[in-house]
């Protein structure tokens, strides 16, 4: 996740918080990079808590493309457009358009990445950019996935204090199948300083696919539904920063992907149980309204924002690999 000093802290009564939002897009639980194996239907990679952005749910291959041999090196490239940038349940582009590209470079079971993806948040960087590498190991039919991500902000404008919110988290998952069309995956991340914000999270996650029979769809056209819940929780902020954890939370989606060929349409409804005030509190949204549920701890001016609500978000990219 990521996590940014409020921009209104001097007007919050000194008291700071953080906006999550990790916002890379496509290598992994849900975002960074994916264990999907070869034998894996190419669409609907699941998504954990997808890092949103376009092409968030995009597979990225452990084997060779089908029909192919495999070489030494197996590059990916994906590229594309959304509706709103969905990280977590969180918006990280102020509810507008976002734009991404993604790289990847496999050798075997180990892969390094590099991701860069539009953003608005309030310290206002030029975009994210992620690098990514781990391994892709594979026991039986359980795919894993181990990574670790560098989060970057360039050109943040300074909020307070603060200085940047770049951080590291690592990443653990794994997918199988379960007979013919259902698939599953679980997966968990780890920051020890989420957003630079002195505070740690962690986010655990559970999702499914079935493939739609192809008789349901036009000639080559293929079609996943997917789903997955996932809850983030946080350490306490340093004393400095008002000394409480961000609000936990448990976050949602469920939707469809289309392919055609290079092509990859994706619509997805996402929701949050976080209430406007802890939206606020978790975000810094400089554009939350006044009106809502005095905290006089963590929200002093019961500061209300809509970034945690219910949205559908629609997906396109193409993929290279």
């Amino acid at each position: 996740m990521r996590s940014e000093v409020l921009a209104r802290r001097g007007r919050a009564g000194g008291r700071a918080a953080v906006i999550a939002a990790p916002v890379a897009v496509w290598l992994a639980i849900g975002g960074s990079a994916r264990a999907q194996t070869a034998d894996y239907s190419p669409v609907g990679s699941i998504g954990l808590g997808a890092r949103g952005g376009p092409a968030a749910e995009a597979p990225i291959r452990a084997g060779p493309a089908p029909g192919r041999a495999a070489g030494p090196v197996e590059f990916s490239f994906r590229a594309g457009f959304a509706s709103d940038y969905i990280y977590r349940g969180t918006t990280l582009s102020d509810r507008k358009p976002a734009f991404g590209a993604a790289f990847e470079a496999a050798f075997g079971l180990a892969y390094v990445g590099a991701t860069i993806t539009s953003v608005r948040m309030p310290s206002q960087p030029a975009a994210e950019v992620t690098v990514s590498g781990g391994l892709r190991p594979k026991l039986g039919s359980i795919a894993f996935d181990f990574s670790w991500n560098y989060f970057l902000y360039p050109n943040e404008k300074q909020v307070i204090e603060a200085t940047h919110m770049n951080y590291w988290e690592v990443i653990a998952r794994a997918d199988t199948k379960i007979g013919d069309v259902l698939r599953v995956a679980a997966g968990f991340a780890y920051a020890p300083n989420v957003s630079n914000s002195g505070s740690w999270s962690k986010y655990a996650a559970f999702g499914m696919a079935v493939d739609l029979p192809g008789a349901m769809l036009p000639p080559d056209v293929t079609a996943t539904l997917t789903g997955g819940a996932g809850y983030s929780w946080f350490g306490n902020q340093p004393a400095a920063s008002g000394g409480y954890p961000f609000p936990s939370y448990l976050t949602w989606n469920a939707g469809v992907t289309f392919t055609h060929g290079r092509v990859n349409l994706d619509l997805r409804y996402y929701d949050t149980n976080l209430s406007r005030e802890n939206c606020f509190v978790l975000t810094g949204d400089p554009n939350a309204a006044r009106g809502g549920r005095i905290d006089p701890v963590t929200n002093p001016e019961g500061l209300a924002s809509r970034w945690c609500s219910a949205t559908v978000v629609a997906k396109l990219w193409f993929a290279l690999n």
